[in-house]
């Protein structure tokens, strides 16, 4: 297996369009992150959930999946699943998180998600943070627009264990749905884990890295 480094990281961006996209996305990725720097800042934003009892759940949700990290979650008011009408108030959200710090690393949903709320912040994300690194988390769904993801991140087994634990404990008000359930968050870790000969792993698609190769 290829593997680049990305090198130090002392700030990373993670946004979602609803409570629980990033933790289901990426929870792995930043528990891994978050324990291995101490003190790491991360900025979060969330588009929609404002207000309500999701947001509460964000809260907490959050600062179990950035332990000892410097987190600063905004939690907007936006509709949930009308992302397309409300273009200009995401947009506007993004660009004053972008002005409040400059990345090492994001981490968004994937432009080729089937969800339009998902589908739209990712292709929001990169006309903002332009020169960054994003990478575009996947979320399990009805829909079955899993693909072939392009990066990997390997979790240790506690690790992944961990990160099924904290969205079981954390977002009570998804329980009733029928794919939120530890054999669906586990088995595609699994899954990815074997693509990228580890035990467990998050997936990610790229859309555009540059290469420092005689660095």
């Amino acid at each position: 297996m290829i593997r680049l480094g990305a090198g130090p990281l002392d700030r990373i961006v993670a946004v979602g369009a609803h409570c629980d996209d990033i933790a289901i996305g990426a929870g792995g990725t930043l528990l891994t992150l978050c324990r291995a720097r101490p003190g790491i800042r991360v900025d979060a934003l969330v588009l929609t959930g404002g207000g309500s009892e999701r947001e509460q759940e964000e809260q907490a949700a959050l600062a179990a999946f950035c332990p000892d990290a410097d987190l600063r979650l905004t939690v907007h008011k936006l509709p949930d699943g009308r992302f397309p009408a409300h273009w200009e108030e995401a947009k506007s959200a993004v660009e004053e998180l972008r002005g409040q710090t400059d990345p090492d690393l994001v981490l968004a949903p994937r432009t080729d998600d089937a969800h339009q709320d998902h589908r739209g912040l990712a292709r929001l994300m990169t006309t903002v943070f332009r020169d960054h690194l994003v990478l575009g988390y996947e979320i399990v769904k009805w829909d079955g627009d899993l693909g072939r993801p392009a990066a990997y991140q390997p979790l240790a087994p506690k690790t992944a264990e961990d990160k099924v634990r904290l969205l079981q404990e954390h977002y009570p008000s998804q329980r009733n749905r029928p794919w939120y359930d530890r054999e669906a968050f586990l088995g595609l870790a699994r899954i990815r884990g074997i693509e990228c000969h580890a035990r467990y792993a998050e997936a990610f698609a790229v859309t555009k890295l540059t290469l420092n190769l005689g660095g």
